[in-house]
């Protein structure tokens, strides 16, 4: 059976998968437009970046597709305000955010008739975020890559939040690799569609370098772990020599921050060097964010093939839309 458009305030998306936006230049436009052009939501990181180049990167997708574009801004970012403006000069369609909880954020995407999109872990934040004016909820479980809200798999907190949101689309995030788990998602547990970060990172047109593809492909389920980050979050990556010397104790923080990019910084390590580091494919020194499951993906795709792919495995078992019916 086919699956349903997901949803969001005035925007639909024909395919109901958001691509996560990974951030320090992992999730540009080169990503982005792709996506959105096959039917998802194509999303730009913009944590860490500096807002005019957040602001010519999203110009940048919007011209290159007429899909759905979205921003993911992480509120622990010093001058998250500046991006979120950036973005809604630059005509973003939407706004994505989480590590941390802005109030603000609501009045500011009111005013600007800019959807706002909650990241949520819990019941509470999720219906709170409802009440303030969140065109959506993504609940994302501790199967995702990056900073986590929680310790709970994704079949364990998804229930418990799709009781209390009703009136809004809600989204399941963490550790889905295939259709087949979209479809359960959708099917089984009501939701209105998926956001999938890690299997985009394994795209042709993720712009990143080549041997950070290939820690993805080189990466084996114990070689994925919990450490921690000056964000005050834990968060799952790869386990290479910077995250097994940070585990084990020892010193690796940078003598001087280059970036001050975080409201409150642990100063542990410079978040924003190290997965610039990655990015760049330093193998040894970057911090390679991972989602729990990535170990079972073992091949590049372009973005149309992995839609493609997506497209058939959950159609081939999705049977009924269970999730939210946008008032007609």
């Amino acid at each position: 059976m086919k699956l349903p458009s997901l949803n969001i305030a005035n925007f639909a998306a024909s395919f109901p998968l958001i691509q996560g936006g990974m951030s320090i230049r992992v999730s540009t436009s080169a990503l982005a437009a792709p996506v959105a052009s096959n039917g998802g939501i194509g999303v730009i990181g913009g944590s860490g970046l500096p807002p005019e180049e957040l602001h010519n990167d999203i110009l940048k997708a919007k011209k290159s597709s007429e899909g759905v574009i979205a921003v993911n801004i992480m509120y622990a970012m010093k001058d998250f305000h500046q991006l979120v403006m950036a973005s809604i000069d630059a005509g973003i369609d939407m706004i994505i955010t989480g590590a941390g909880f802005s109030r603000d954020i609501f009045k500011i995407g009111k005013k600007h008739n800019t959807p706002i999109v909650m990241i949520v872990s819990s019941p509470a934040l999720a219906r709170l975020a409802e009440k303030l004016g969140a065109a959506a909820v993504i609940v994302e479980a501790k199967e995702a890559g990056g900073h986590l809200g929680t310790d709970k798999p994704l079949r364990e907190l998804f229930p418990p939040i799709r009781d209390v949101i009703k009136k809004i689309p809600l989204i399941a995030a963490g550790g889905i690799t295939t259709g087949y788990e979209m479809a359960e998602m959708m099917d089984k547990y009501g939701a209105d569609g998926v956001q999938i970060a890690s299997r985009f990172v394994l795209s042709k047109e993720c712009d990143i370098a080549d041997s950070f593809k290939q820690t993805y492909l080189d990466a084996k389920k114990e070689d994925i772990v919990l450490t921690s980050s000056p964000v005050g979050m834990p968060g799952r990556a790869i386990n290479n020599a910077f995250v097994k010397a940070m585990n084990s104790g020892e010193d690796v923080s940078t003598k001087r921050c280059a970036y001050v990019c975080i409201k409150k910084c642990s100063h542990l390590y410079c978040i924003n060097e190290r997965l610039n580091l990655a990015r760049k494919g330093d193998t040894e020194k970057g911090l390679f964010f991972s989602g729990e499951n990535s170990y079972k993906m073992k091949n590049i795709l372009s973005v149309a093939e992995i839609f493609k792919q997506f497209r058939q495995q959950a159609e081939s078992v999705y049977k009924e839309d269970k999730g939210f019916l946008p008032a007609t």
